[in-house]
C-alpha cells in the first residue's frame, strides 16, 4: 500500500520529528493534542490538527477511541504511535488494524509477546541469549520477592511486566527496602500501563546500560543497526546516550548484534525495535527487555548511519523492504543529551512552568530536536522532555568537544533544566574517559557523582490552559468551538476566569526546598507543614491520617511528569492529612502537618 496521509497519535518532540519525516517522504500529517497542547509545535508544524478534548493523558493520549474517531474524520490511512504513550499496548494496534489502517509498527502479537517481560526473558533463553537469574513469569506478591532475594542474593531488581521507559522499576540492595521498593514498583507500573504484575530479577553490580537497534521487515529480514550506550540515567529514566557504545570488544559487540537479531528474528520482528542489555562490571553481560517501538535515543544512531528510522518504518508499513544495506558502515560517534525540565540542584525534581527563553545551539555536527519554544507552557501531566540535542563528531574526543560548546551556547529561562549536569558531565572523567577508564554505570549519578548544583531561580507553574466548549452553528453546520477560559475572561470585562496565577501561593517558590533536605521533603515555613515540591498529584499516603510519625520517614507520594516522588517528615510528630490521594496540586500547595 501507499501511505498518504498519517496520524501521529503522541505529542512533543516525538511527534515533531515524525511530521517533519513525513513532510520529507509526501505524506500528509495529521496532530492531535490534549488541552494543554493547544499551541504546541507540533500541532502548528501538522498539515491538520485535532482536539482531543482532555487534559490528562487518560483523557487524550491513552485515549484510543478519541484517537480512531479524529483517524476517520480526518481520513488518515495509517497511524504512528511514536513512543510512550500506546506506543507499546497491542490492543491500540490491534485497534488501529481493525479500522483498515496500516499500523506504523511491529505486529501487535509481536508487541504482546516482547512486551510481556516474562515471555521475552523466556524466547530469549530459548535462542540462547545472555541472562542472569530471574523468576520464570510474574511474582504472586512481595513474599514471592523476598524468597528469590533470599536464594539469589542482593542486589535485586524489580521491573513491571509491562510497558518500559524505567517505570514501574526498582533497584533494591537491601532486604529490608524490599517490600516498599515492591508496592512503589506495583502503583507505578499501574498508573503507567494499567497492569501492575512485576517479575525479579539478579541486579548487575555497576553495569551499563548497551542497547541494539533492530529493524525487521515483512520479506524476511531482520538488521541490527548498531550499538548504543545509555548508561547515565536518573531513577532508571536516560539522560544520555551515545552511538556506537563506546570501550566494548569487537567479541563483545558481535555478541550483542547476534543476541538481538536471534530474539528479534524468533519473535518474527517488523519495524523499529531496541533490545537491551546490562553489562555487569565483571563482564558479565544479560538480556534486559525489549522495546517494541522507537526509542527516545534513535537519532545518535541515525547519524553515525546515514538510515532515517522513521523513513524506514514508513517503508516497512507500506510494505517495502527496508532500504538499509547489507553491510552498514558506521562513521564517527554521535552523544544525545536529553533537556529535561528537572532541577539538578535540588535532586532532578520536575519543574512545569512557563519557558521565557529558549536559545538553542547551531554549527557543525549539532541537531537539536525539540517540541517547546519560547512561550509555551510545559504542563505538569506529562513527561519532563523538552528537546534532545545531538551531537555529532569524527570521533568520541571531537563529539565531546562540541558537545561542550554546544552546551554552553544552550539557553533555556523560565523553567529550570538538567543544563547544569550536562555541561558538567561533558567535563568529568568518569564519562570522558580520556584514558579509556570508563566509570559510568546506570546508578552513577545516585552512588557516585560528587557534583553538586545551585538549585535554579524559583518559578512559577502557569495557570491550566483550559478550553470552554459550545455547540454553535456555522454556515449550516453545528461545530464544537474551543475558547480558552481566559480569553472568555476578558470578553467577559474582568477576567475573572483563568486568572490568579493558578493558584500557587506566593509565586510557587521552591524557597524552602533547601539542597540539604532531598528531594522528598518538601518543608514551608512552618516546620511542621508538608507542602508540595513542585506542582504534581498526590499518588499516595504511606502514613494513616492522624499516626505518629519520625522525622525523616516517607509519608507520602507525589507523582508528576511521570515521577513518583517520596515526601518525607521534616519533624517527628502526629501527621494530619490535608490532601487526598489523586488530588492535583499546585507547587507548595499543603499535603499536610506534623503536630509536635
Amino acid at each position: 500500500m501507499t501511505l498518504t496521509k498519517i496520524l501521529i497519535a503522541n505529542r512533543g518532540e516525538i511527534a515533531v520529528r515524525v511530521i517533519r519525516a513525513a513532510k520529507e517522504a509526501g505524506i500528509a500529517s495529521v496532530a492531535v493534542y490534549a488541552d494543554e497542547d493547544a499551541d504546541a509545535l507540533h500541532v502548528r508544524l501538522a498539515d491538520e490538527a485535532y482536539s482531543l478534548d482532555g487534559r490528562l493523558p487518560a483523557d487524550s493520549y491513552l485515549n484510543i477511541a478519541k484517537l480512531l474517531a479524529v483517524a476517520e474524520r480526518a481520513g488518515v490511512d495509517a497511524i504512528h504511535p511514536g513512543y510512550g504513550f500506546l506506543s507499546e499496548r497491542a490492543d491500540f494496534a490491534q485497534a488501529v488494524i481493525d479500522a483498515g489502517l496500516a499500523w506504523i509498527g511491529p505486529d501487535p502479537g509481536t508487541i504482546e509477546l516482547l512486551g510481556n517481560k516474562a515471555r521475552a526473558r523466556t524466547l530469549a533463553a530459548e535462542v540462547g541469549a545472555p541472562l542472569v537469574p530471574g523468576t520464570q513469569g510474574a511474582v504472586r506478591d512481595v513474599d514471592d520477592v523476598l524468597a528469590f532475594a533470599d536464594q539469589h542474593g542482593m542486589p535485586i531488581v524489580i521491573k513491571a511486566v509491562f510497558g518500559g521507559g524505567g517505570r514501574g522499576m526498582r533497584v533494591v540492595r537491601d532486604r529490608a527496602e524490599i517490600r516498599e521498593a515492591y508496592d512503589a514498583a506495583v502503583r507505578e507500573a499501574v498508573a503507567a500501563f494499567g497492569q501492575g504484575e512485576c517479575l525479579v530479577e539478579r541486579f548487575l553490580d555497576r553495569p551499563r546500560h548497551i542497547e541494539a537497534q533492530v529493524l525487521g521487515d515483512r520479506h524476511g529480514r531482520i538488521a541490527v543497526i548498531g550499538t548504543r550506550d545509555c548508561s547515565l540515567q536518573r531513577r532508571n529514566q536516560k539522560l544520555v546516550e551515545e552511538a556506537p557504545a563506546p570501550f566494548l570488544s569487537d567479541a563483545l559487540r558481535e555478541r550483542i548484534h547476534r543476541a538481538a537479531a536471534d530474539v528479534c528474528g524468533a519473535a518474527g520482528y517488523v519495524s523499529a525495535g531496541t533490545v537491551e542489555f546490562l553489562l555487569g562490571d565483571d563482564g558479565t553481560l544479560s538480556f534486559l527487555e525489549v522495546n517494541t517501538r522507537l526509542q527516545v535515543e534513535h537519532p545518535v544512531t541515525e547519524q553515525v548511519t546515514g538510515v532515517d528510522l522513521v523513513q524506514e518504518q514508513f517503508r516497512i508499513a507500506a510494505g517495502e523492504p527496508m532500504s538499509v544495506p547489507e553491510t552498514l558502515p558506521t562513521f564517527g560517534h554521535a552523544i544525545e543529551f536529553r533537556i529535561n525540565a528537572e532541577d539538578p540542584g535540588l535532586g532532578f525534581l520536575p519543574t512545569p512552568g512557563m519557558i521565557e527563553r529558549f536559545d538553542v545551539p547551531s554549527g557543525q555536527g549539532v541537531r537539536l530536536d525539540s517540541g517547546v519554544d519560547a512561550g509555551y507552557a510545559v504542563p505538569g501531566s506529562f513527561d519532563s522532555m523538552l528537546a534532545k540535542l545531538i551531537v555529532w563528531g569524527s570521533d568520541r574526543e571531537q563529539a565531546l568537544a562540541r558537545a561542550r560548546r554546544a552546551l554552553g551556547e544552550f539557553e533555556v529561562e523560565g523553567v529550570a533544566t538538567v543544563l547544569p549536569f550536562a555541561r558538567y558531565i561533558v567535563t568529568d572523567p568518569a564519562f570522558t574517559a580520556p584514558t579509556g577508564d570508563f566509570q559510568v554505570h546506570t546508578r552513577w549519578i545516585e552512588e557516585e557523582c560528587t557534583a553538586t548544583f545551585d538549585p535554579a531561580p524559583a518559578v512559577s507553574a502557569p495557570a491550566e490552559p483550559r478550553l470552554k466548549r459550545a455547540r454553535i452553528e456555522l454556515d449550516g453546520r453545528m461545530v464544537q468551538l474551543g475558547l480558552p477560559e481566559e480569553l472568555l475572561g476578558l470578553l467577559g470585562g474582568g477576567g475573572g476566569v483563568g486568572g490568579g496565577g493558578g493558584g500557587v501561593d506566593g509565586g510557587g517558590e521552591f524557597a524552602d526546598l533547601g539542597v540539604g533536605v532531598g528531594v522528598g521533603a518538601g518543608a514551608g515555613a512552618d516546620a511542621g507543614q508538608l507542602v508540595a515540591p513542585f506542582a504534581g498529584t498526590l499518588s499516595a499516603w504511606k502514613v494513616e491520617n492522624g499516626a505518629a510519625v519520625s522525622e525523616g520517614e516517607t509519608v507520602a507520594v507525589l507523582e508528576a511528569m511521570k515521577m513518583e516522588v517520596p515526601i518525607k517528615a521534616p519533624r517527628a510528630g502526629t501527621l494530619t492529612h490535608l490532601a487526598q490521594p489523586g488530588e492535583p496540586l499546585a507547587a507548595n500547595a499543603p499535603l499536610g502537618s506534623i503536630a509536635a
